[in-house]
């Protein structure tokens, strides 16, 4: 695979963004001893290369409604529909992460659901009807460590 070799002012500013995505680029720049020219081009190579993906605003599910979070991985009967269920499990709002995985499942998702009982409505309704063989599901009650890859902890190692 392909990927950037990141220099030190890359990393720096990677280090800022992560930390405030709206983080004014004249501000980045005087951090890093730079103008905002400097800054400016680094950002749109590090988004023209895929380093960046954009930055968004991110909704706490809690706070609207979607108590419980789960993740579940997915068994399929016909290991050969994985297309066709990952394209299914895009349409379903509910589901916020799929990953094709080694190990025990074909399929792990992260789900989010206004409570228990919805999210039993979720699999039986919803995930069932994909042709599963099984399915096993794990309910976090917290998420203890939510973050992007520490870019700061990583300039360290250079």
């Amino acid at each position: 695979m392909d990927y950037l070799k990141l220099d030190k002012l890359d990393k720096q500013i990677l280090a800022f963004i992560a930390k405030d995505a709206r983080i004014p680029f004249l501000e980045v720049a005087r951090e890093c001893n730079v103008s905002g020219a400097a800054i400016h081009q680094r950002i749109q190579k590090l988004t023209s290369s895929g380093v960046l993906k954009g930055s968004e605003f991110i909704v706490d599910p809690e706070k609207i409604g979607y108590e419980t979070c789960a993740f579940i991985g997915l068994n399929l009967k016909n290991p050969e529909t994985f297309d066709q269920v990952v394209e299914r499990l895009k349409e379903m709002p509910e589901v916020v992460e799929c990953h094709y995985t080694t190990g025990n499942y074909d399929l792990f998702i992260k789900v989010y659901a206004r409570n228990n009982h919805h999210l039993l409505d979720f699999i039986h309704d919803r995930l069932q009807p994909l042709g599963l063989a099984r399915s096993e599901s794990i309910i976090s009650f917290h998420s203890a460590i939510d973050r992007q890859l520490p870019i700061a902890d990583m300039m360290q190692e250079d």
